[in-house]
């Protein structure tokens, strides 16, 4: 769980925290989940072999009693924050990370909503590394809708002002709902929040493993769609302004798929279009029959920061006109 460090006292320390931490496994809602990654949670809560969180505030617990008991009191049936997406039995949300003020249909703040999010996110990724200070951030939350509620499914957040043009900050889809297309509904999501807003996008690096795989996954994916398209020369730029992706994202996935070359008489690189691989991934995307998002159903207004408000974020002074 831990890098290997050179320096004996770090890697006794490490050793000693990985010793104390107990958790093995957690409970969300119906499912029960390995901990993957060792979570920043208080030491009592950390002696216990399994966590138990409420899938709808994220409070945690030690017992099966208490999550039993705090179940039936539990007044959130939804995540704190405005619903701006909803598609069949998928819903998702906006909640502002600075936002903290409890209400009679929402008595829990956002700001501990959010911290708690991040610590069950640190249990299935090993890079993440932001707890407490989510006031900078926005969190977009997946749900599966029913009669009893909004199930939790996965997240992605972002900043609300990010000079590198960053689309996601963080990501995670549960265990107990990846392999359903989930993640990639989620990154699709993100561009799509990017293309109303009318700019290019890219992850937040570095990427965990299985992040990279999916992202490169879907840069695939839509870049091979818009391929399809195509009927005459197209450029890195046009595609970019289309699909929302970044020049250099474009060109590395050209570049692994082999579709890109340096011409050697002019010295230009052009796009290599192979139309069969093109079909042969449409037919094995078309046979995993993933769940699409449909950008109509979308109600959602880019988040705006005031001058005071950005110059907090970024560290700089406002000046005043007289």
């Amino acid at each position: 769980m831990f890098q290997p460090d050179t320096d004996s006292t770090n890697r006794t320390s490490a050793l000693s925290a990985t010793e104390l931490f107990k958790i093995k496994d957690v409970r969300i809602g119906d499912y029960t989940m390995k901990a993957w990654f060792v979570a920043p949670y208080p030491e009592e809560y950390t002696q216990q072999p399994q966590l138990y969180i409420c899938e709808f505030c994220f409070k945690y617990m030690a017992s099966d009693y208490i999550a039993g008991r705090h179940k039936l009191k539990c007044a959130m049936k939804h995540p704190p924050g405005d619903e701006i997406y909803r598609e069949g039995a998928i819903s998702i949300f906006e909640v502002d990370g600075r936002k903290n003020k409890a209400t009679d249909d929402v008595p829990y703040h956002n700001q501990m909503y959010c911290q708690n999010l991040c610590l069950i996110a640190k249990m299935f990724l090993d890079h993440k590394t932001l707890y407490y200070d989510v006031e900078p951030f926005l969190f977009y939350i997946m749900t599966e809708v029913d009669e009893d509620g909004c199930h939790f499914v996965g997240y992605f957040s972002k900043e609300k002002c990010s000079a590198m043009n960053y689309n996601v900050s963080c990501i995670l889809t549960l265990p107990c709902y990846q392999r359903k297309g989930y993640g990639q509904y989620l990154i699709d999501f993100s561009y799509l929040l990017t293309k109303r807003e009318g700019k290019t996008g890219t992850p937040e690096r570095p990427l965990s493993d299985l992040g990279l795989l999916s992202y490169r996954s879907y840069w695939r994916s839509v870049l091979f769609r818009e391929l399809r398209k195509v009927d005459e020369a197209t450029s890195v730029e046009e595609l970019s302004a289309r699909t929302s992706l970044t020049p250099d994202d474009i060109i590395a996935c050209l570049q692994l798929n082999d579709m890109l070359f340096k011409d050697k008489i002019t010295g230009r690189y052009q796009i290599d279009i192979h139309d069969q691989t093109l079909e042969e991934h449409a037919k094995k995307m078309a046979q995993k029959n993933y769940i699409q998002i449909v950008p109509e159903k979308l109600t959602w207004t880019p988040f705006v920061l005031s001058k005071e408000r950005l110059a907090s974020i970024t560290g700089e002074a406002t000046h005043q006109v007289k």
